[in-house]
């Protein structure tokens, strides 16, 4: 069962249990309300602007990458895969999920199954997707992770939720490594616990604490998301690792 729930001016998306699904502040529908959503788009710290002209959203919940996108980058196309038609259903009804299938495609089906049937490439592959139990079942997988790598555009880019992993996010940040042959990263865990992985596979990232800072400046003027705290944490994290971030 989906239900909806209000409290301080944010209304929130949960399967069944206590467990936040998705969060939504009423007076800023757009924005992003969860911190590792906002993590999640740390991809554009790593590219440079316009990027990603293609974007690819597996799990909808309560739409808030897919309304981010859809409104603060406006050049990006999105396709998102949602297995359960009731939540596209609730994201549009609750959480004013955009109506323009020509920029944000919403296709009900597995989202393994499309990764490894389709041929399609992606700038922005991003992995948020758990059943009612928080697990996240064949979408944590090495042959998951290897058709997302086969999906990616030369600019492309992985970043995976890893919350709700049943023995810790080491075993899946592996996996991950491991499809991509070591060229994966994980960014600190911000407030909420969440860990979020990013990998790539076509042109390197290559970039100085400087240009990530200068890079985030720029993002907040042109999105209004704030990355700035996450550099932060991953400059803590990297300190011994030289002033440079690679993938």
């Amino acid at each position: 069962m989906i239900d909806v729930s209000e409290k301080a001016g944010v209304r929130y998306l949960h399967f069944s249990s206590d467990w936040v699904q998705g969060a939504m502040r009423i007076q800023r529908p757009n924005a992003l309300e969860l911190p590792y959503t906002r993590e999640m788009m740390a991809g554009l710290l790593l590219r440079e602007p316009p990027w990603p002209g293609q974007a690819l959203l597996i799990g909808l919940g309560a739409g808030s990458l897919a309304k981010f996108i859809y409104h603060r980058l406006p050049n990006t196309r999105i396709t998102a895969i949602e297995i359960d038609p009731q939540v596209e259903i609730v994201a549009r009804l609750h959480f004013k999920l955009p109506d323009d299938p020509q920029r944000l495609r919403v296709l009900i089906g597995d989202g393994a199954a499309h990764m490894l049937a389709g041929d399609c490439r992606y700038d922005y592959i991003l992995v948020d997707g758990f059943d009612k139990k928080a697990r996240a079942g064949v979408l944590d997988t090495l042959p998951f992770y290897q058709a997302c790598r086969s999906r990616l555009s030369n600019s492309g880019l992985l970043a995976v939720n890893l919350l709700g992993r049943e023995r810790g996010f080491e075993a899946s940040s592996q996996r991950i490594a491991d499809a991509f042959d070591g060229r994966a990263l994980i960014f600190p865990s911000c407030d909420s616990g969440n860990v979020i992985a990013f990998a790539a596979a076509g042109d390197p990232v290559d970039s100085s604490f400087d240009e990530l800072i200068s890079r985030a400046h720029q993002c907040q003027a042109a999105t209004g998301l704030n990355l700035l705290p996450t550099i932060a944490r991953l400059q803590i994290a990297r300190r011994n690792q030289g002033d440079r971030l690679t993938i």
